[in-house]
């Protein structure tokens, strides 16, 4: 256990400090792990809760292959200059309309790919209108982490409460989504103060951007069209998954190899787009944290966090949201909470009947919310990171996270009046 949490601390320290690339870091730390003893290959390959989220991974790679073939059409530069112009190019108006479909996207697909798709569009509206890509990238991944707090499927960890607590897709819409649009309007203001150095406003760009004709910008219609086809496929099948019972990785690599099988793209330039660093930082990573849970380090603070409130929901309530939130700010609310909800289902158990829903609620918005506080509190984090390194804008760790950790004591101390005041009081 000491070994685990040493490994974790000094990876962590490594990845903040960004002396050594985080993909070196993740693998140097996954192969400690494998090397003493902590975890093995069986936990570490092969088994859901303590190793790679191999539906995580596939999920990314399905998802960066559409996206490589749908930016050959030239549809991303047909919606930055659409959103560029309904913006009136405007920084503040053009930070919150991709703030809200950004939101409202996670709610629907789950956010690392609802990032995979809006952030392409950000780097081409930046360009257009000269403006900095960083801020508006943070800003969107926050808001697809607070968008997928809405619903079932709009992050796993969503998707891990429901299995374990017997909750459908209507419960998520009645419990969480009239708070999330709630926090997503605190949000768009927030983002007026955190960064509004970022709002400089040029006359002259914004009427070269006006007097553009969008679709000048498509370059392959038919190529649009065949792939706008395939994404809508994935998209509902994505929101059928309740029906269809087909994991959002599975209908990724479907639609990826659909795209690809039907279309003249060859496979170099459909995987041309693949953040293959991204990847494999996402596998060490999965395995350090699984590190953590085979050694007991998760399951022992998960356990005294349920012990300390001896039998007051009100107080378990706020241990589990402010304890899931700080924990999902430095591990991956996945395993995180995959540990965390058996624990949850005895202490509701205990407390009986229908009121102890409340700590599935609190364990639910604490984890996805907390997962905005660092770089890697969330797998769209991670995501956005590498996509902004690939394109000559690095996002350092400290420079997303002195505005994460903000914006998640914002959005926590927010949920903690709406638990109070809805199911304690």
């Amino acid at each position: 256990m000491i070994a685990a949490i040493v490994i974790f601390v000094i990876a962590y320290v490594l990845i903040a400090s960004e002396r050594i690339h985080r993909t070196a870091v993740a693998l140097g730390g996954a192969a400690l792990m494998l090397l003493l003893h902590i975890t093995d290959a069986e936990a570490a390959f092969f088994t859901e809760a303590t190793g790679i989220d191999w539906n995580v991974i596939f999920l990314l790679l399905g998802m960066m292959v559409i996206v490589s073939v749908l930016r050959q059409t030239g549809l991303f530069e047909f919606l930055a200059i659409r959103t560029a112009k309904a913006a009136r190019g405007r920084p503040y108006g053009l930070m919150v309309r991709l703030v809200v479909i950004t939101a409202a996207a996670s709610a629907l697909l789950d956010n690392v790919t609802t990032v995979l798709l809006v952030a392409p569009v950000t780097f081409l509206v930046c360009d257009r209108l000269a403006l900095p890509p960083a801020p508006y990238l943070i800003a969107e991944v926050m808001a697809s982490n607070i968008g997928g707090t809405a619903t079932l499927i709009g992050d796993p960890p969503n998707i891990i409460i429901a299995s374990r607590a017997g909750l459908s897709f209507n419960d998520f819409l009645v419990h969480l989504t009239p708070f999330v649009v709630v926090l997503t309007v605190v949000f768009c203001l927030l983002c007026r103060v955190l960064f509004r150095s970022a709002f400089r406003y040029d006359p002259e760009l914004a009427e070269k951007v006006l007097a553009l004709d969008e679709r000048e910008a498509i370059k392959d219609g038919r190529l649009l069209v065949h792939g706008l086809a395939v994404l809508g496929l994935v998209i509902v099948a994505f929101v059928l998954h309740p029906v269809l019972h087909y994991e959002p990785s599975v209908v990724a690599l479907l639609g990826a190899g659909l795209l690809v099988a039907t279309t003249r793209v060859t496979t170099e330039q459909a995987l041309d787009e693949v953040e293959w660093p991204t990847l494999v930082f996402f596998a060490g990573l999965f395995v350090m944290v699984g590190g953590l849970v085979e050694a007991g380090v998760i399951g022992d603070v998960s356990r005294a966090a349920a012990d300390a409130s001896e039998g007051r929901l009100g107080f378990a309530t706020m241990v589990m949201l402010w304890g899931s939130a700080g924990l999902s700010a430095i591990v991956d609310n996945i395993p995180y909470v995959a540990t965390m909800s058996p624990i949850v289902a005895d202490l509701a158990q205990q407390h009986g009947g229908g009121e102890a829903d409340v700590l599935w609620w609190a364990l639910a918005l604490g984890a996805d919310l907390g997962g905005n506080a660092t770089a890697i509190g969330a797998s769209a984090n991670v995501v956005v990171l590498g996509i902004a390194a690939r394109n000559g804008t690095p996002i350092s760790f400290w420079q997303f996270t002195k505005y994460g950790l903000v914006v998640t004591l914002v959005s926590v101390a927010l949920a903690t009046p709406y638990l109070w005041l809805r199911y304690l009081i």
